[in-house]
């Protein structure tokens, strides 16, 4: 397959990613007006370190195939939060409690937040 480097498009398979593995409350952060570290964050969340590990691992290989390499990787299969930075859009997978308890969504509410539709 021909590498994507066009951001939205990658933003677009992290989102279909996510959804085939059944991940709930999908959500995306367009951060790239007020944050150097990415111009996207995509939240997650699942219901077992099981569904997060899936949902990292279809994630991954989505990316892989279409050229993308994530440039570090952050938790393990006993994790509750997975930090995947793919340079441009960093995905955040958390459990229930944790996605609760860290509110990036909060933090980072002056990020607009984006309809996959309109990717």
């Amino acid at each position: 397959m021909e590498k994507v480097t066009d951001i939205k498009e990658i933003v677009k398979l992290i989102y279909k990613a996510l959804d085939d593995k059944k991940a709930e409350d999908i959500k995306v952060i367009d951060i790239g007006n007020i944050s150097v570290m990415a111009d996207y964050f995509v939240v997650a969340s699942g219901d077992n370190q099981n569904q997060l590990l899936a949902m990292q691992n279809e994630v991954d290989k989505v990316l892989y195939e279409h050229g993308i390499h994530a440039k570090q990787i952050e938790g393990n299969r006993s994790s509750t939060w997975i930090l995947m930075d793919y340079e441009d859009v960093i995905v955040h997978l958390f459990s229930q409690e944790d996605r609760l308890f860290y509110n990036l969504e909060r933090i980072w509410q002056d990020g607009i937040q984006i309809n996959p539709e309109e990717l």
